[in-house]
């Protein structure tokens, strides 16, 4: 199988790629019960080397519903009505996973709300206040 290219400084190689092939579900009239159309795409977490650890750990965070016992992440795809097509569109998750997994993680400052947003809100319980007060002397 091809390299898969991610970035310029992060490929996967296709020798850590694994590819296989099933019948797809769906409809597709009677094309579906001959046709092994569905692309089913792995990948060894376990064994990779190609990723730092901090980045292995965010996808394992991103991908925990599609990484299996043994440490595979494995994605499929039966959208379409080729293998290759299915199998691209596996690749491109792959890629569009580990692009947002090697994204920096940035950390989020903590903020004071300003004087301008104090203040409108206090403005804002007040009438609310008011109105509540107005409406119980009016039955008294």
């Amino acid at each position: 199988m091809e390299d898969l290219t991610i970035t310029a400084y992060l490929t996967v190689p296709g020798s850590e790629l694994q590819a296989s092939f099933a019948r797809s579900g769906g409809p597709g009239g009677q094309n579906v019960n001959k046709v092994n159309s569905k692309a089913i795409l792995r990948w060894d977490l376990n064994q990779t080397q190609v990723l730092f650890p901090m980045t292995l750990q965010r996808l394992r965070a991103l991908a925990k519903n599609r990484i299996n016992d043994e440490g595979e992440l494995v994605l499929t795809c039966q959208v379409h009505r080729e293998q290759s097509r299915n199998l691209e569109a596996c690749r491109e998750m792959l890629r569009g996973l580990l692009l947002e997994a090697i994204k920096p993680v940035i950390p989020r400052k903590p903020t004071q709300p300003s004087s301008g947003s104090r203040r409108r809100r206090m403005e804002a319980k007040r009438q609310t206040g008011e109105k509540k007060k107005s409406r119980s002397e009016r039955w008294e």
